[in-house]
């Protein structure tokens, strides 16, 4: 069992977690609603975007019912991590040169917290 302040960083963790899914999921509608007739867009591109909303919508949802309810499975959020640190890392190396340098840097600090989270829950 753990303690009080351990669940409660814990928490802090989700809580960070939730809230980046919810705005990397709202910064990607915006983006698919105003790029999607843009000449460079392509199918594989906007089946990857939904792709990827989807599964994000999944961890929205599981992160709301462990902070909410306390259902939590470790190998769960672990998967998760992976799959999103993989997708991000992959992201990166496709889109690297066409993103901001804020954005870039902000994103690789997430991959470094993704990466030191899965070293945690493993």
């Amino acid at each position: 069992m753990q303690t009080d302040k351990g669940a409660q960083r814990e928490n802090a963790r989700r809580i960070e977690n939730l809230i980046n899914l919810v705005d990397n999921h709202t910064r990607t509608e915006r983006h698919l609603e105003q790029y999607s007739d843009a000449e460079f867009s392509n199918d594989k591109n906007i089946a990857h975007a939904n792709k990827i909303q989807k599964e994000r919508e999944q961890q929205i949802e599981h992160l709301k019912n462990v902070i909410a309810y306390g259902e939590h499975n470790s190998t769960d959020d672990l998967q998760n991590l992976q799959q999103n640190y993989q997708y991000t890392q992959n992201y990166l190396d496709n889109n690297a040169d066409h993103m901001d340098k804020e954005t870039l840097e902000r994103t690789k600090e997430k991959q470094a917290h993704r990466k030191e989270q899965m070293n945690w829950l493993a």
